[in-house]
């Protein structure tokens, strides 16, 4: 069986098989290779619907990256997928706090999510700040709580994936004026957030 084993032809080549499924959605340049990451993690080209980004989100997301601004996830499968040694170079770093034993006490006391007591824990950092969730919609729904009371992340990167609230959270985050990306429905997860913030920074 003949097969392609360059990494950089694999991409090329990943990339020209999802460009047909793109040419109907009127995207610019920075758009469709932030669609085309999305895509090429899930596997699956029936995101291109989905997939919604706020106008400004990706040029936020790049002057937030340049000025060094960090990232805060929800789950640590976010936090090791993202490329730190790319993010490091621009002055970053990327957190998360899910196995903290104070968020999950604190969890614990409040009877919510440990990934809902580490966004409260983050609290005024995520001002000017990157959030990236990939798994947990409750993450979401407080940062948009957290967002109402005057919190103002520099883009919010959505992609929870589920059957119970993670539609319902993209929806609500897709109607805010905060900067934003995210995969609408039931489908997402945490490669898709990390494809959104890697496929960013890349372009830097």
């Amino acid at each position: 069986m003949n097969y392609i084993t360059a990494p950089t032809e694999i991409e090329r080549r990943s990339m020209e098989i999802i460009a047909p499924h793109l040419r109907d959605y009127n995207l610019s340049e920075a758009e469709t290779k932030v669609y085309s990451r999305l895509i090429h993690a899930a596997g699956d080209t029936e995101y291109a619907p989905l997939i919604k980004i706020h106008p400004h989100a990706i040029e936020a997301a790049k002057q937030a990256l340049k000025r060094g601004a960090a990232i805060y996830t929800d789950v640590e499968m976010v936090r090791t997928g993202i490329n730190k040694r790319k993010l490091a170079a621009l002055g970053g770093e990327v957190h998360c706090l899910i196995a903290d034993e104070q968020v999950a006490a604190l969890a614990k006391e409040q009877g919510v999510t440990r990934s809902m007591a580490a966004m409260r824990t983050f609290g005024e950092k995520l001002n000017g700040a990157i959030v990236a969730i990939g798994n947990a919609p409750t993450a979401l729904f407080e940062v948009l709580n957290m967002a109402a009371e005057g919190i103002k992340p520099a883009v919010i990167i959505g992609t929870p994936v589920g059957f119970v609230g993670a539609a319902e959270s993209k929806e609500a985050l897709a109607r805010q004026d905060i900067p934003y990306i995210t995969v609408l429905g039931t489908k997402g997860g945490s490669p898709i957030a990390v494809a959104a913030v890697n496929a960013i920074m890349y372009m830097l």
